[in-house]
């Protein structure tokens, strides 16, 4: 797999679409592909690139809007977990730096991400990796 500081945009437009625009997808970063093709909405549309170490795929090419961590921000599943609207919101840490290509990427430390459907707004969540999982039952543990 070719490293992703080194991929020129047409490399990553040339790059397959995700098979299925219903699919929840895992990866590990999204580089986001601004498009030339017009949203309704007036502005340009966005595509992502799903990047994991073991492939690459573009998952959307219709949206103009990203919401990160889903629309409001307060994460995957938010009402099943909470029940209602949260007050409060784990902190994430999310980042974005600048490839060599001029296209940005974003990424969370100790988490991947969970891109949703590919519809006119485009949703993904920080998901914790398993060694978080474990990392924040030994933080909880210590406290308890």
């Amino acid at each position: 797999m070719k490293d992703q500081n080194e991929m020129t945009r047409k490399e990553f437009e040339a790059l397959p679409l995700r098979e299925n625009w219903q699919e929840e997808i895992i990866c590990d970063s999204l580089v986001i592909l601004p498009t030339r093709k017009n949203h309704d909405s007036g502005y340009k549309c966005l595509d992502f690139v799903a990047c994991s170490k073991d492939k690459m795929f573009r998952l959307s090419g219709c949206s103009d809007v990203m919401h990160v961590d889903g629309i409001g921000g307060y994460g995957d599943n938010w009402l099943q977990r909470y029940g209602k609207c949260p007050t409060a919101v784990h902190p994430i840490g999310w980042s974005i730096d600048c490839l060599k290509s001029g296209l940005l990427r974003i990424f969370a430390h100790s988490y991947q991400i969970k891109c949703g459907r590919s519809l006119s707004s485009f949703e993904f969540w920080a998901i914790p990796r398993p060694e978080e999982i474990e990392r924040r039952k030994k933080f909880e543990n210590a406290f308890n």
